[in-house]
């Protein structure tokens, strides 16, 4: 068998596989990057970028649709799928024509096959074996389904999902996390009839409970119908429909069921265990600077334990690359990552929830702001607050912990929100900060300034 020798090995070329491959590369390794798919991964041709495309499609004929009420002459005449594919697929494209072009300026070694991972420190790929003095698994994750329940015809999966040829007139999804509010808004504003049903109590489940309400409230509003506390026994289809039957003993009878209860680690078959590699429910267990139990063998990505977000595994990637290269680079908190959910109305946050916070610091305060204050908000017609949950009694100093927002593109806030909780700071040092008029930005520094005790646009 064919042996190349690399500085860096790293199995799998998504968003973390890239970016270390990257860093690396620029910190002057050989690196060998294996691929079995397309370079970027799921979140640049399955996930992230494809879903954020049909989003900004479904804005689009949200604003076509509503635009009467701002005096604009514009009509609905409904969704084109097959155009709606093209541009989706064009972003992609011009995106990974990119990459490609970054990966081979950097005289990166991609390989394009599936590999199998070998103890001590190689992967095999087809006949030949790639040996690295350090190996980097990041094999990505998959759409879970449940047992006995077979993707396929009606029933599908977000992969699925971003391929249709048609618009759907009735849709059912099986979950209420951030994958499948963001699909059940798509299908919405394409003109759909949706229902989402989640076993937990409230949609987005991990999200802090303030903008999981606020977000029904929306939803609500927007006529999309949830049932939360349910759970889903089965589903039957036939050429014309697929039938949903709940545990209340409802059924609900759909065009499609798109299953989005989750992603799995994509361990299986990649010779993990066989090695030794320490794992639990399929992820790869790794300490905090993302060491697995085998000597010079890493892992990043949504295949450690987690959240799974695409710019948690690009900065794992970045953080790897320099650790081995010796810059001893701080890790990563987890609670710092931005989380944002591309629904309309979009879902931001960083930190920790209220719950958390108590359960960390024991006494806290909390302040929400309503975006009614707020001019830009209402330019954009869009309703939502901004929830920050500093440490200590109210009056007292403490860096904000958390911060939580619900509104049209607050997912563009999460930047400053970011810094905000990383860099521990109080709400004097943001109050002091100027926010640009008009702009959404303006009600985060507004949000501040209540905490820090001298509202403005607020009744607080």
């Amino acid at each position: 068998m064919p042996e190349h020798n690399a500085d860096l090995v790293i199995l799998g070329g998504g968003s973390g596989g890239y970016a270390c491959a990257l860093r690396a590369a620029e910190l002057g390794m050989s690196v060998v990057l294996i691929e079995k798919d397309k370079l970027g991964g799921t979140c640049l041709h399955y996930g992230c970028i494809p879903t954020k495309a049909l989003l900004h499609a479904a804005e689009v004929a949200d604003s076509a649709r509503e635009g009467e009420r701002i005096g604009v002459r514009s009509t609905f005449d409904g969704i084109d799928m097959a155009g709606v594919n093209s541009y989706k697929d064009g972003v992609i494209a011009k995106l990974y024509k990119g990459l490609q072009g970054l990966v081979k300026s950097r005289k990166i070694t991609l390989v394009d096959g599936t590999g199998r991972f070998e103890g001590p420190n190689a992967v095999v790929v087809g006949d030949d074996r790639y040996v690295g003095k350090k190996v980097v698994l990041a094999t990505g994750s998959y759409a879970k389904s449940l047992p006995g329940l077979d993707i396929g015809g009606r029933i599908v999966t977000s992969y699925e999902a971003i391929h249709l040829d048609e618009a759907p007139k009735r849709v059912v999804v099986l979950g209420g996390g951030v994958i499948g509010v963001e699909f059940a808004s798509v299908f919405k504003s394409f003109g759909a009839d949706v229902t989402i049903v989640e076993a937990l109590p409230h949609l987005v489940p991990n999200e802090d409970e303030f903008a999981s309400k606020a977000l029904e409230r929306a939803f609500r509003k927007r006529k999309i119908t949830f049932k939360t506390g349910v759970k889903f026994t089965g589903a039957k289809q036939t050429d014309d429909a697929v039938t949903v039957s709940l545990e209340s003993g409802e059924e609900i009878e759909a065009d499609l069921l798109l299953v989005a209860i989750g992603r799995g680690p994509n361990t299986a078959n990649a010779g993990y265990e066989e090695a030794g590699v320490t794992m639990e429910r399929g992820f790869v267990l790794t300490d905090e600077r993302l060491r697995t139990n085998l000597e010079n063998v890493y892992a990043l990505g949504d295949i450690v334990p987690g959240l799974q977000l695409a710019h948690r595994g690009f900065a794992q990637g970045i953080f790897l690359a320099e650790d081995l290269a010796g810059l001893n680079p701080p890790v990563l908190d987890e609670a710092g990552i931005p989380r944002v959910t591309y629904c309309e109305p979009e879902v931001a946050s960083v930190g920790l929830t209220e719950t958390q916070a108590k359960e960390k610091y024991g006494e806290i305060e909390t302040l929400t702001y309503d975006l009614a204050g707020n001019g830009k908000s209402q330019i954009l017609q869009t309703q939502g607050a901004i929830k920050l949950i500093k440490t200590g009694a109210k009056g007292t100093e403490g860096p904000v912990v958390g911060i939580h927002m619900v509104g049209a593109r607050v997912g563009e806030l999460i930047g400053e929100a970011q810094l905000v909780y990383n860099w521990d700071a109080q709400a004097e040092d943001v109050a002091a900060l100027i926010h640009a008029h008009p702009t959404q930005n303006e009600a985060f520094g507004e949000a501040f300034l209540a905490l820090a005790g001298k509202p403005l646009h607020s009744h607080s």
